[in-house]
């Protein structure tokens, strides 16, 4: 999801598509360390979601300025509990099941030069020891998928803006690795092939 820094809200669609059963939604945010943050107002953070239904989630960033010049990352968390029928459960073991789903909030300032469409060619990969350097030189956060180095997978991965992640390879005898991104509206962007060290 993004959310642009001048948006004074952002909004998301929730949708029950259970014939029968109602859910209790809880919703909060949590920052880039997976903590709970106050500085979001999620409206409603509690309802009730009946059956075949649909709801919508209001997001208001109420927090301090945040980097001007890179994306800031936050994730919304909504938590969906369905609903009993005492009678049915009754003299039976039931085990209930709360289903947690974690959506990324990417803050993202007004006036970046750097153009989204140029992010997937912009990724860097060298070589250190057994780890492989992926450098993100671009404003945004880039999410790698179906990346391998030579015939080898290897773990989808995030990278923060202007930043870099290392990981562990098992196989140095391979010059190129290949990926893909995810783009702005959640697809797979066509796959690139690099070579190590350029």
């Amino acid at each position: 999801m993004i959310y642009p820094s001048d948006a004074k809200q952002t909004s998301i669609t929730i949708n029950n598509t259970d014939k029968k059963l109602r859910f209790l939604v809880q919703s909060w945010i949590d920052d880039s360390n997976d903590q709970k943050t106050n500085e979001f107002i999620v409206t409603p953070p509690l309802f009730v979601s009946k059956p075949d239904s649909e709801n919508t989630l209001r997001i208001i960033y109420a927090g301090k300025a945040l980097p001007n010049d890179k994306e800031s990352l936050f994730w919304l968390n909504t938590k969906s509990i369905p609903e009993i029928d005492r009678e049915d459960i009754k003299d039976k073991n039931v085990l209930q099941l709360a289903v947690l789903s974690r959506i990324k909030i990417f803050i993202r300032p007004q006036g970046l030069t750097f153009k989204t469409e140029d992010i997937p060619n912009s990724i860097g990969f060298n070589l250190s020891g057994k780890d492989l350097i992926i450098k993100n030189p671009s404003p945004y956060y880039v999410t790698l998928i179906n990346l391998k180095i030579g015939n080898d997978k290897l773990n989808s991965a995030m990278i923060p803006p202007m930043g870099s992640i290392e990981m562990k390879v098992n196989n140095f005898n391979y010059s190129q690795v290949s990926y893909q991104t995810i783009n702005d509206y959640g697809a797979s962007t066509p796959i690139i092939i690099k070579t190590i060290g350029k």
